[in-house]
């Protein structure tokens, strides 16, 4: 399947651009409706502290795991990771995210989990951010090795490959619909929600991260593979203690549910 073979770089560019920026604003707008419609444990000025927490902690995530991507190549050439900084990575906004959120908590005095209202606007927004990395094509580097899979696909080079973004975004989807099912039937925790969804992801770019053409680090893993070991570890109680992450029914003082 040929993909867009019509458009030159800067067009790829370009839509890449405007649906990064639209993942951004939307997820923002369904954060808000969301906090309107649920109400939210903590108070106005600390949510602002968080957000801009979380922001702040994205970005140099992001931008550091994305420059670690080739340690070879700025071993080689110090300049390069000047280059490498504008490389941008999920996994390390995701995991930054996470580090300047609980400084900023620590900061500010806050206990409660921040993080579920922010699962369901995260999950919309990366799915939408997906689709401008597919309509990216080759100058995204975010593509699959290649296959012969009936479903590879042709960025333009000749070459079928793993459309690894659609992967990403039906992922994302059945990880929605999997936590929907799972608060419609039972009663999370307070923070649960969020945790269920970093070890989802976690779990899925560990893997699908395998059939990117990414240089490997130590073991078999490339650096971002590397920062899911390190993200999944720091959950490891939601997958040693899973009952944890439920509310627990009160029992009656007769001994009845």
């Amino acid at each position: 399947m040929a993909f867009l073979p019509i458009f030159g770089a800067a067009m790829h560019h370009l839509l890449h651009l405007v649906f990064e920026l639209a993942a951004f604003a939307v997820g923002y707008a369904y954060f808000q409706r969301l906090r309107a419609g649920q109400g939210d444990p903590i108070p106005e000025p600390k949510r602002v502290w968080i957000i801009i927490g979380a922001a702040a902690g994205a970005l140099l995530g992001s931008r550091l795991l994305g420059a670690l991507e080739d340690p070879a190549k700025l071993a080689a050439d110090g300049w390069s990771l000047f280059f490498a900084f504008n490389n941008r990575t999920i996994v390390g906004g995701l995991l930054g995210g996470l580090v300047g959120v609980e400084l900023t908590k620590k900061a500010i005095g806050v206990r409660t989990s921040s993080g579920d209202l922010f699962t369901y606007p995260l999950i919309l927004g990366m799915m939408i951010g997906r689709v401008g990395c597919l309509l990216g094509g080759l100058e995204d580097n975010t593509y699959g090795t290649p296959t012969d899979l009936p479903w590879g696909i042709d960025l333009g080079d000749g070459v079928r490959r793993h459309p690894t973004n659609l992967y990403e975004i039906l992922w994302l989807g059945a990880l929605w619909v999997v936590l929907r099912g799972i608060e419609r039937r039972r009663t999370l925790a307070n923070g649960a929600r969020f945790k269920l969804f970093m070890v989802g992801y976690l779990f899925f770019r560990l893997a699908v991260e395998a059939i990117k053409p990414q240089p490997i680090i130590a073991l078999r893993l490339s650096s971002i593979q590397w920062a899911c070991v390190a993200g999944l570890l720091y959950y490891f109680r939601v997958w040693l203690q899973p009952r944890a992450l439920i509310v627990q029914p009160q029992m009656n003082t007769d001994g009845h549910g």
